[in-house]
């Protein structure tokens, strides 16, 4: 039963999902943090998913999934995580079972897949994915993954992502499960203390003073939930290694084996995506004694803030000296390509639809940078103060949703009027029906979009989109539109009326398309190309 929520119809379960802005200190009146509702076609993704897309920017591991053919299709690019070095993982595998083994157990066929591989390809590491025939059938994973890494000496990890035992947060969570198998505990090495010898006429040599060489040691870091899609931590690690910082990994984008098995050696972990590494970040704080901080690379403020606050942890003057200077350099190298394409997207309004809330967040500052008004945010694993943290954060009137489906985005983005829709690739053609510009911030982009560079980069897809002349040849945004009846000239012949002209607009709109001169029969129809967008 569809009934209306105040905001838009939508099913009368879904709304305590659906929400406005809340004032300052005042609890927010959104359900989140829950299994989505049956029938109403969840944009989210499964367990499975959750731990693939965690996993599979580790270039140097095998990936094997065990289940049918088809969910081993959910592979490298979608995460289109890049690598500085080997490239095992744009490979997927699969165990393929069939009915026959559905019936009798499918371990000798997993025994068996994971035997050829190792032989093949030598891999530092094998994770081995559940999915959802096998936790139904009960083949015991574990078993043959303890087996096959005696038999190999390698670590044959199984990663517990049965799609149908939650969601994709649930994913993240067997994610880090794995990774926490690799990590391993440093050793610690005994220096001997001698006493120093001093004399009236000798200072005593500090360059060969094993006490002083502990003092200055290299700072070190992890970034965990960062996956170097189209290459983003490319563009960040630099930052750091010139304030004189060590980053021994990125978990997991452009890592290996070798270098998550380091990450215990770090000082400070920085995590980006708090939805799927937090967890990996609390385990390391108690276990090894690493705190962490919660950092975003996306848009000159964030960016800013990230730096600082390592800098600060650190405690290191000279260290403070070089961020600013570095942040000084780079927005002053970027503000003139910034202002430009502010002046020209300055006012539009933009909607975000997320997989995490992490990343909802710093888009609302880097739209604030570009002129930009938000009219609509939403998550799909949002929790309660991740959204009370949003709605501090956005203006008055802006619509919060929890994991939305492709109906409420659709309604929402024609009554907040959004000129720009950025999301994932699900959500691309909901956009493109209405007539709405889109920006893919996920997984499938090939720009990227952190550090200085990418803001740019991210500035100018932003710019190209809404700006371009495509909008003025789509039909005019609306889910309900009324009939477009043309008006008709009437004559008689006898008894009789009949139509014998419609007249139709010879406006030519699809002419105002720069370097696109669409032809008229390319269009949706002819009453469609005379219409002019709203956008």
């Amino acid at each position: 039963m569809s009934e209306k929520t105040g905001i838009v119809d939508t099913l009368e379960e879904r709304q305590p999902y659906i929400t406005r802005k809340q004032e300052k200190e005042q609890e927010i009146p959104l359900a989140c943090d829950n299994n989505s509702l049956a029938g109403a076609i969840s944009q989210r993704a499964c367990v499975y998913s959750g731990a693939r897309v965690v996993l599979n920017p580790v270039t140097d591991a095998v990936h094997l999934v065990h289940g049918p053919i088809g969910c081993a299709g959910y592979t490298w690019d979608i995460r289109g995580a890049k690598s500085s070095g080997v490239e095992t993982n744009r490979s997927s595998f699969s165990t393929d079972m069939k009915e026959i083994d559905v019936v009798f157990g499918g371990e000798k066929k997993l025994s068996n897949a994971i035997d050829e591989l190792a032989g093949i390809y030598r891999p530092p590491v094998i994770f081995v994915y559940s999915t959802c025939i096998v936790g139904i059938i009960g083949d015991d994973m574990e078993a043959v993954c303890k087996t096959a890494s005696k038999k190999h000496n390698i670590p044959v990890i199984p990663v517990k992502s049965e799609g149908f035992k939650g969601n994709k947060s649930d994913g993240y969570k067997a994610a880090c499960n794995a990774l926490k198998q690799l990590i391993k505990r440093p050793e610690k090495k005994t220096v001997e203390k001698k006493p120093e010898i001093r004399s009236e006429s000798k200072k005593p040599d500090i360059k060969h003073s094993k006490i002083e060489k502990m003092e200055i040691k290299k700072p070190k870091i992890n970034i965990l939930g960062d996956f170097n899609v189209a290459g983003d931590v490319w563009l960040v690690k630099p930052l750091f290694e010139k304030m004189g910082i060590e980053v021994i990994v990125s978990m997991t984008g452009d890592s290996t084996a070798e270098s998550i098995s380091r990450a215990a050696e770090a000082d400070l972990n920085l995590v980006q995506c708090s939805g799927s590494m937090t967890y990996l970040a609390k385990w390391m704080q108690q276990e090894y004694g690493i705190p962490y901080q919660t950092v975003s690379f996306f848009g000159i403020e964030d960016i800013s803030i990230a730096l600082r606050k390592t800098a600060e942890y650190f405690g290191s003057e000279e260290m403070k000296k070089k961020a600013e200077k570095i942040l000084e350099a780079e927005t002053n190298r970027i503000m003139p390509e910034i202002s430009r394409v502010r002046e020209s997207i300055k006012g539009k309004k933009a909607a975000i639809y997320m997989g995490g809330p992490a990343k909802a967040l710093t888009l609302i500052k880097g739209f604030a940078e570009l002129g930009m008004e938000v009219v609509i945010i939403g998550t799909q694993t949002g929790k309660k103060e991740d959204y009370e943290q949003i709605s501090y954060s956005v203006r008055d009137g802006t619509v919060i949703v929890d994991d939305a489906n492709p109906l409420e985005l659709a309604d929402l983005l024609v009554k907040q009027k959004a000129d720009l829709m950025v999301a994932g690739v699900k959500e691309r053609f909901i956009a493109y029906k209405l007539g709405v510009a889109f920006c893919d911030f996920n997984h499938d982009r090939v720009v990227e979009f952190e550090g200085f560079d990418g803001f740019v980069n991210f500035a100018k897809e932003v710019d190209a989109s809404i700006n371009s002349p495509v909008w003025k040849a789509v039909r005019q945004r609306t889910l309900n539109p009324e009939p477009l009846e043309p008006k008709k000239t009437m004559v008689e012949s006898g008894q009789e009326k009949a139509t014998i002209k419609e007249e139709v607009s010879e406006k030519p709109y699809s002419k105002k398309c720069k370097g696109l001169a669409p032809k008229p029969e390319f269009l949706h129809s002819g009453q469609d190309a005379v219409v002019e967008s709203e956008v």
